[in-house]
């Protein structure tokens, strides 16, 4: 094919030199018409359907043309060939179009993969190329400047596709098409855009053209193999026709199933037949949105046209531009022939018009599409079910004539409008395979028995339960079978990277380098890992031992309430009870003593961990442990930092206790233990005496089930997850069955804390306490005042200075021993009195006698 094309080009180059001679011999012979007659060329295949109605569209475009703009100084001569649905019959059109009938223009081809040469000869003869239906983008006019497309380039309607796979939510989707130009060229763009949707495409079909019956039918049974149940098709529609009746044939129109269809399958585009379009039963496609208009409408009763197709209105459209285009270029006095091709070329591309497919506006060298319709085959016909925008996505118009987001309705193969899931499980039968691991300890998570009669395993534990749950959840069935591995949890993931099982189901903890290879679901249980250390028992005598239960500011708080509280006994006490009086420094020694006789100590147990985090542990190398075949060695090592050597890996409960026992004993075992969380909770419900959690927690992503990267079941799974973990009756059981009944503690200290209580923790007795105290003295207080200002008022006559007068006065008085009638006695007081017992026996008689006393002082 290269040596056709060197071989043509050398030729065109010879006939540059013939051309220039024959021009200026034509302006010699002073050859002049009443019209400047412009030569293009249209290459079709005449005997397609497409080819057919084009050829007679571009005629009457001529005729309808010139009719219209009899004043039109130049004339389009159009020079027809038929390309034969063969490339080399189209390259070699192209050269004779240009060689011999010197065209200035050549309209076609009609397929991409004959343009891809025309094209080269075009721009080596600068000649425009203008091709109303080679949609392929891998033709680019951006980097062939003589190739226009008077079309919409099948990379328009990428988007208009995702949004209809975003709107179903599908995940993955299989790509079929043709191996052509027009079929490869679209992929890259539709697989770069299902990508920026995180949809994956998990197989591409490719359809030779030759392709026979059987050879389609063998290529869709090994598409039924697959767990994919969306198929977009992206073909021509004589290669589509077979595809959808073999698909027929072997059951995938059928419900389950979702088929959309690119542009070039529209009947807008490449009307197929009745026959075909019914096997095509539910299945989606998008087309470009054609505006009505009056011209539109006018043309369809003259031609008496049903469906009009859209490459024929680009054709029609294309041939008006050219001619507006070929009277602006050749009206000008321009000789040469390169000139004249640049010229012609940009005249083309500044051309806009209003024509039967809308406006025709060549944006960097093609079409804009700007909206897509969106159509459902039903019985044998399209139906618009909602239109697309960049701006608007997808919508509908509603009965109301409003618009509403989403489609009207859909059906589905099948006849149904129960939206296909978009994949099955099991495949063709067969049985999902989860693969669990074998556990030596810690088997309330994951437990795996031996049948040694029916070789079959039997799995329970704490995630297995939470898995069958989770199972009961899904909208469907789930047939799977369980297969027991021993060995590290890395190695068992990686099995389902290399397609030996399909998932994993176990304690498995969810890691940034785990989820490069698999994809987990959504954590039914958190974790993180902690630090496991034994407790030591502190026989050393602590003197400020009383002080650990309160922290430094509470203990501050809680002195200055309490010389508040005996301030307040002494204000309320002081006027009226002789315990209360006496020299300063013994009312003040009062108030210190009431206050302090109030403070009780309370009982602290003296146990501290032997470890308070992991630096003193990494500081004097001491060993420490983890679980085997865990991720947590890894972690470690490279995330604390550990030296691989001071690591030792356990497997059970009873390993753990006697790897710590050893250590407080004599330093044979380990200091501190690592693992996950909720595995070191299992650990201190057997034995919470003697150890404890300290240090930070290092969070990870929990623990889930692991699938295959871009698993559709994984958003099903997840969501089944939330609704388990979220129902609280479906969790107690679980943990009550596997966790509950392991514990052999009776003082509930597991997990102890050695923090002290804050200012914060008292916050509401202070305020209390206070309020009730400040609220006694205000009472108080003002009974006093008002008694005093009352007296004062009787024996003080009116003076400019009395208001003063008789608030010092009160002052004094409150200082002084109230009257004798008032005065409470002893045993009345609800203050303790300090005296002795001996002291207590004669009060009465003490109080009658300072009583006189004070009257007679009076």
């Amino acid at each position: 094919m290269t040596t056709i094309i060197t071989f043509l080009l050398y030729l065109l180059s010879l006939s540059a030199i013939i051309e220039s001679v024959d021009s200026y011999m034509a302006a010699e012979n002073g050859v002049a018409e009443s019209k400047e007659i412009v030569p293009v060329g249209v290459i079709l295949d005449v005997n397609s359907t497409v080819g057919n109605m084009a050829q007679r569209y571009i005629s009457i475009a001529i005729s309808d043309f010139y009719q219209k703009n009899t004043h039109y100084q130049t004339r389009i001569s159009l020079h027809h060939r038929d390309s034969k649905n063969d490339v080399v019959v189209a390259a070699s059109a192209a050269y004779t179009l240009i060689q011999k009938d010197k065209v200035r223009a050549i309209i076609g081809p009609q397929r991409s993969e004959e343009a891809r040469f025309i094209i080269e000869l075009g721009e080596k003869a600068q000649v425009p190329i203008v091709s109303f239906s080679s949609t392929s983008p891998s033709l680019s006019p951006s980097k062939t400047p003589f190739f226009i497309r008077a079309a919409q380039s099948d990379s328009c309607q990428v988007k208009a596709i995702t949004a209809i796979i975003e709107l179903f939510g599908w995940r993955e989707i299989v790509l079929i098409y043709e191996d052509t130009t027009y079929g490869n060229g679209f992929i890259p763009y539709i697989t770069d855009a299902l990508q920026e949707i995180y949809v994956r495409v998990p197989y591409r079909s490719v359809i030779y053209p030759s392709f026979s019956d059987y050879e389609i039918l063998k290529e869709l049974l090994r598409l039924m193999g697959m767990q994919s149940r969306v198929f977009l098709v992206h073909m021509t529609a004589n290669l589509s026709s077979k595809l959808f009746s073999n698909a027929k044939m072997a059951g995938m129109m059928s419900e389950g199933y979702a088929w959309i269809t690119t542009v070039g399958l529209s009947t807008l585009m490449d009307p197929m037949g009745s026959n075909s379009l019914h096997s095509m039963h539910g299945v989606l496609g998008v087309t470009p949105k054609l505006p009505s208009s009056k011209q539109l409408d006018d043309f369809k009763k003259i031609l008496k046209a049903g469906e009009l197709n859209l490459f024929d209105l680009w054709a029609y459209d294309t041939v008006c531009t050219l001619a507006m285009a070929a009277e602006r270029t050749f009206e000008n006095d321009v000789k040469t022939s390169a000139d004249l091709g640049s010229l012609f070329r940009q005249t083309i591309l500044n051309t806009k018009l209003k024509g039967l497919s809308g406006e025709f506006n060549l944006v960097r060298g093609e079409l804009e599409g700007l909206e897509f319709e969106i159509y459902n085959v039903i019985d044998g016909k399209e139906a618009n079910i909602g239109s697309w925008t960049e701006k608007k996505g997808i919508w509908h118009w509603t009965k109301e004539n409003k618009t509403m987001q989403g489609l009207k309705w859909t059906i589905w193969p099948g006849d149904t409008q129960n939206k296909p899931k978009g994949w099955v499980y099991p495949i063709i039968g067969t049985k999902m395979r989860i693969g669990v691991p074998i556990k030596h300890g810690f088997t309330e998570f994951v437990k795996v028995e031996n049948n040694s009669q029916t070789g079959k395993i039997h799995t329970s534990g704490f995630s297995i339960d939470v898995f069958r749950a989770v199972l009961k959840k899904l909208p469907f069935a789930l047939p799977h079978e369980f297969k027991a591995y021993d060995g590290l949890y890395d190695d068992l993931l990686k099995k389902v990277q290399l397609q030996e099982i399909d998932a994993v189901v176990g304690d498995t903890t969810i890691t940034a380098d785990r989820s490069l290879f698999v994809d987990f679901t959504f954590p039914y249980c958190e974790s993180g890992v902690s630090m496991l250390v034994s407790l030591k028992h502190d026989k050393k005598s602590n003197i400020w031992l009383f002080l650990k239960p309160l922290s430094w500011d509470l203990w501050l708080i809680t002195g200055l309430a309490f010389i508040f509280t005996g301030l307040v006994v002494w204000i309320l006490e002081h006027h009226i009870n002789t315990e209360f009086r006496g020299p300063p420094h013994q009312q003040i020694g009062l108030i210190f003593w009431f206050s302090f006789s109030t403070i009780v100590f309370a009982h602290i147990q003296k146990m501290q961990p032997m470890f308070l985090d992991l630096h003193e542990i990494q500081r004097n190398g001491y060993p420490v442990g983890y679980q085997n075949d865990s991720y947590v060695k890894e972690f470690l090592i490279k995330e604390l930092k550990f030296e691989e050597s001071k690591l030792r890996a356990y497997s059970t409960i009873e390993e753990y206790h006697q790897a710590l026992s050893d250590w407080s004993r004599d330093g044979s075992g380990v200091a501190a233990i690592f693992d996950d969380i909720p595995c070191l909770k299992v650990f201190l419900a057997r034995y919470c005496s003697n150890y404890t959690m300290v240090g930070p927690s290092y969070k990870n992503g929990g623990l889930g089930f692991a699938f295959p990267v871009g698993s559709p079941l994984v958003p099903y799974i997840s969501r089944a997850i939330l609704n388990v973990t979220e129902d609280k009756d479906i969790m107690r059981d679980i943990e009550h069955k596997y966790f509950s009944d392991k514990s052999s503690c009776t003082d509930g200290s597991v997990g102890h804390s050695f923090g002290s209580l804050t200012v914060h923790s008292f916050g509401g007795i202070f305020i209390l306490t206070g309020a009730a105290s400040l609220l006694s003295v205000f009472i108080h207080l003002g009974k006093f005042f008002y008694s005093c200002w009352r007296d004062s008022s009787m024996s003080i006559h009116s003076d400019e200075s009395s208001i003063w007068f008789r608030v010092v006065e009160m002052v004094k008085n409150f200082d002084k021993k109230d009257d004798p009638s008032r005065i409470l006695r002893r045993e009345d007081s609800k203050v303790l009195p300090l005296t002795s017992a001996h002291h207590q026996g004669n009060t009465e008689e003490e109080d009658t006698t300072r009583s006189r006393g004070n009257e007679a002082t009076t």
